[in-house]
């Protein structure tokens, strides 16, 4: 029995015994990554997800909410300490804001599936930025980003996904914190900094999935918001402000508020300092929520054995994992909620032979044929699809076609997956294909190149140089 007066145990008190001791393993993780070098490949890994972070930024700083968001850092940031891609040199927290927003502008930046969460969006931003304003080395640097990719990934899994349950995105919820990680890495914040770090930036950490077929742009703003604050929130610890310790665990902290339903911390920490799972990360090559590409991949492979398009099919069954059904929207009036949208996806790429950014944009969603089939496209839960998510993410494809014909193709593991990955010279291309159209194929052959060496921080100035000159 209790003792008289004891507060009745709750399935959020055993969660927060269940990880005693989890804010303290990761925080003496950060500490020690700040002199331990990286493993080849983990390094080689940030490279290729540099490459495609840029080709996500430089298109993205055109769209309309990364020249809102540009307006607002110019007047509110002003400074001469990073670089924000088509504004020039602002503050670090206004770089990270306006970067982090413009890599995600276009649906075309990496992920990790078990945590349903862009770590690069948040980590690159943040972690670049800081390292500029503080003159760090490329070797440093490459710390910060690997710890930041990391902690995003691994804690985005752990509460996955009980957090989306709670209605949180997931990229800035876990990005702030992971980002948060990176940055103290640059500055080599001791124990007490990163406690006092992380329990700052925990109260900057949210992002609600309320813009789910509203059209509302503030999805594309929610990873700049997280790597500005994950900026704010180490200075503020450097300069001596304290922060909740065991952020995660406490009592109204991280866990409880988020994710006290669901939070595996053997995901968190589990080979933390041996495994990298951020290794496991996927990159996109359609400019859509990554729970599109399988449907998409699926179609794809259909219209390559069949040779069926748009005119040929009478209605289409998607079968999926419950998280990727709520996608099921069929207004599709804007490019985000186009870019949401599984029945838009498998009738565009019905209509077209590629998937690239022309087959979301304004005439493809105008188009009469594929929206008068976007009301019969339906997307329902699939039972094996729910068992093997998040570990895959599974689509079946059905079209019925007006000829009375049934075609069906399954995808457990859409393109860009580690399991079914992109080359290096896919993502060299993929970068061209994005950024040469802004800024010239010649100039993003030669800033390629130098993304993939990485030899000074120069390259990101001389990346907002080629993207100011090309107006």
């Amino acid at each position: 029995m209790s003792a008289p007066g004891a507060r009745a145990d709750t399935p959020a008190t055993s969660t927060a015994r269940a990880l005693d001791g989890a804010t303290d393993a990761l925080v003496s993780w950060v500490v020690e990554s700040t002199t331990a070098p990286l493993p080849a490949a983990v390094e080689h890994h940030v490279r290729r997800l540099l490459v495609d972070y840029m080709a996500a930024v430089v298109p993205g700083s055109t769209t309309d909410v990364a020249r809102a968001v540009a307006s607002h850092v110019k007047v509110t940031y002003g400074g001469d300490q990073a670089t924000a891609v088509g504004l020039g040199r602002v503050s670090a927290p206004g770089a990270a804001f306006l970067n982090g927003t413009s890599c995600h502008s276009l649906e075309i930046d990496d992920g990790y599936t078990p945590g349903s969460v862009h770590p690069s969006s948040v980590a690159f931003p943040a972690v670049l930025a800081a390292a500029e304003a503080l003159g760090s080395d490329t070797v440093t640097t490459m710390r910060g980003l690997a710890v930041a990719l990391e902690a995003t990934s691994r804690l985005a899994a752990a509460g996955h996904p009980a957090t989306w349950r709670n209605h949180f995105h997931n990229t800035p919820l876990a990005g702030v914190i992971g980002a948060t990680c990176g940055v103290s890495v640059l500055r080599g914040l001791n124990a007490d900094q990163v406690h006092d770090a992380l329990g700052v930036a925990a109260s900057h950490a949210g992002g609600l999935f309320a813009f789910l077929g509203k059209s509302a742009e503030v999805k594309r703003v929610h990873p700049g918001k997280a790597a500005r604050d994950a900026i704010v929130s180490v200075e503020l610890a450097a300069a001596g402000v304290t922060g909740p310790r065991s952020i995660l665990e406490t009592q109204h902290g991280y866990v409880e508020a988020f994710a006290a339903e669901g939070f595996d911390v053997e995901v968190l920490l589990g080979g933390l300092g041996r495994t990298w799972v951020a290794l496991d990360s996927y990159v996109k090559p359609y400019p859509s929520c990554r729970h599109l590409h399988g449907p998409i991949d699926a179609v794809l492979a259909l219209r390559a054995e069949h040779g069926v398009g748009l005119d040929d099919v009478a209605e289409v069954t998607v079968r999926t994992y419950t998280v990727a059904s709520h996608h099921a929207a069929t207004d599709v009036d804007s490019l985000l909620d186009a870019q949401m949208s599984i029945p838009f996806a498998v009738a565009t790429t019905l209509a077209h032979d590629e998937v690239g950014l022309t087959e979301f944009g304004q005439e493809a969603r105008d188009n009469g044929a594929i929206r008068d089939l976007l009301g019969r496209v339906s997307v329902v839960v699939d039972e094996q699809s729910d068992a093997e998510y998040p570990r895959l993410r599974p689509a079946t494809v059905e079209l019925t076609l007006k000829d009375g014909r049934t075609l069906s193709n399954r995808v457990g593991l859409p393109y860009g997956e580690p399991g079914n990955p992109v080359s290096d010279e896919e993502m060299t291309a993929k970068f061209i294909r994005l950024a040469g159209p802004v800024i010239g194929e010649a100039a993003a052959t030669e800033l390629v190149a130098d993304l993939w060496a990485f030899e000074s921080l120069d390259v990101i100035a001389r990346t907002d140089a080629a993207r100011r000159n090309a107006r």
